[in-house]
């Protein structure tokens, strides 16, 4: 085995330069995006734009359920490089917004719950952090302790075990899921016919 020749100094200053400005430079190739930040491109894609939905599934399904019957809206309102916040609005419910976060190459969801004059919600800002890269199609999330923590706290200990879901496929349908032992709700927006924005959601301007 040959050992190779040391670059001279010049071309070794000009390489080190070349792979600050470019990763892909002196043969290191860019590393392709991940998964979960390929799921939140195709979400901020649609930036702008809001889209009618319907459930899929709702099981068991209660006697006073606040989902059926309504007109169910997503509005994918404001999109960073990292983050993306989707108002849900359920009829003239305005209170809830879902929160993506990209952390390094997972993706995390928060639910953003408030009152008509803004104020938090006592049950806001739970969700969980993908515990798996995911797919670009799919991301699922775990309750993570601060979720779990504010579920036993508020009585709510059944929703410990929650297990979200997103799924992004582009130009046709976007779902949200919640997932449980004894408990499942999915519903499904139409990505093909885009409707008026609704205005901002509770607390947002």
């Amino acid at each position: 085995m040959v050992a190779s020749r040391p670059a001279p100094r010049a071309a070794r200053s000009l390489c080190i330069t070349v792979t600050l400005a470019v990763t892909a430079a002196c043969g290191t190739p860019a590393p392709d995006g991940s998964p979960a930040s390929r799921f939140l491109d195709a979400v901020s894609a649609r930036c702008g734009q809001a889209f009618e939905g319907r459930i899929t599934a709702n099981e068991p399904a209660a006697d006073t359920d606040p989902f059926e019957g309504q007109r169910l809206v997503m509005h994918v309102r404001t999109c960073e490089h990292d983050r993306v916040l989707v108002p849900f609005h359920v009829g003239e419910d305005r209170s809830r917004t879902w929160v993506l976060t990209l952390h390094g190459d997972r993706l995390r969801l928060k639910h953003d719950h408030r009152h008509e004059d803004g104020s938090e919600d006592a049950l806001t800002q739970y969700g969980g952090e993908a515990t798996t890269p995911g797919t670009e199609i799919r991301q699922e999330f775990t309750a993570d302790p601060f979720s779990i923590d504010l579920f036993t706290r508020t009585n709510r200990a059944v929703s410990n075990t929650n297990v979200w879901a997103m799924e992004a496929h582009p130009g046709r349908m976007f779902a949200y899921e919640l997932t449980r032992p004894g408990r499942r709700f999915r519903v499904e927006f139409d990505l093909t016919s885009p409707v008026e924005a609704p205005p901002a959601p509770w607390g947002h301007h």
